[in-house]
């Protein structure tokens, strides 16, 4: 099946980002959220990237112009129902994703697929909300979406070889790298990131170093291009516990347990550069 439509359910950042990078790549892209302030937001968050990358001199105008022209909004589920490949892109829980596949699964052609931009959920669960589990992938992609050139193609239990390869093929054309992954908690990246993410609350916690000497030895002693504090402001804490709460019940195992400050913080409502305050401090005005 070659891949001319491809469905974008969220508008999100991440949404937002995939429909760009699509759009990029010369697909004809319709982006849907349930209201029209949030299509209208996701439209203008692509807008003003691709004019950022006018003034770069990555693209000349009358490219960005037609990027647009590919990309269509809507509040209609059943407006995509027409594209060969939908990427979920919505909230981070179960039950609105069980929902969404099966009022999906009335609207679309039984050869459409269906791809889940989730960080940490199980692909073969996800899967199974549906009535195509072959034809069902995650596509994990990374924020900031158009900068990052990865994306995790993670295969459920019953994926299908051509799913996964048609998938993998749209993953090239769009210029990311993608890397093959089976089904676990957390996938390969956030598995290996997220703990060590967590243990930096901890240090910071028992008073080992602080916020900044923390990052700066991550920096400088890792060459991480940002520390692992700044950065679990930037992902959301709320986004981190979660992860670390979905492998601590997934594992069973003590060394996925959720740092009390990082909780602590969450509770607070400290929840990093989209509150103004995390383990930094950030004007939003």
């Amino acid at each position: 099946m070659k891949i001319t439509r491809i469905g974008v359910i969220g508008a999100g950042i991440m949404g937002s980002g995939i429909a760009q990078v699509c759009a990029q790549a010369g697909y004809e892209v319709i982006i849907r959220d349930i209201e029209e302030r949030f299509v209208e937001k996701g439209l203008q968050a692509i807008r003003d990237s691709l004019d950022r990358m006018v003034e770069k001199e990555k693209l000349v105008r009358e490219e960005a112009e037609a990027v647009m022209g590919r990309i269509k909004g809507t509040i209609k589920l059943e407006d995509i129902a027409q594209s060969e490949l939908i990427i979920e892109a919505v909230i981070e829980k179960k039950e609105p994703k069980r929902t969404l596949y099966q009022e999906l699964e009335s609207l679309c052609d039984p050869k459409v697929i269906i791809a889940s931009n989730t960080s940490s959920l199980s692909i073969t669960e996800l899967a199974s909300f549906s009535n195509r589990p072959n034809k069902f992938v995650g596509l994990h992609f990374f924020n900031p979406v158009p900068v990052m050139e990865l994306v995790e193609i993670i295969r459920g239990l019953e994926t299908s070889d051509e799913t996964f390869n048609i998938v993998k093929e749209v993953v090239d054309n769009i210029g990311k790298v993608g890397i093959e992954i089976n089904d676990s908690p957390g996938f390969a990246v956030n598995r290996i990131l997220v703990p060590m993410l967590n243990e930096a609350a901890f240090a910071l916690m028992e008073g080992i170093a602080s916020r900044e000497d923390i990052d700066n030895g991550m920096k400088l002693g890792c060459n991480h291009p940002i520390g692992p504090l700044a950065l679990m402001d930037m992902i959301g804490l709320e986004t981190i516990l979660s992860v670390m709460e979905s492998f601590y019940s997934e594992f069973g195992d003590p060394k996925y347990r959720p740092c009390p400050l990082l909780k602590q913080k969450v509770r607070a409502g400290h929840l990093g550069r989209k509150t103004g305050k995390g383990f930094y401090e950030y004007d939003i005005k």
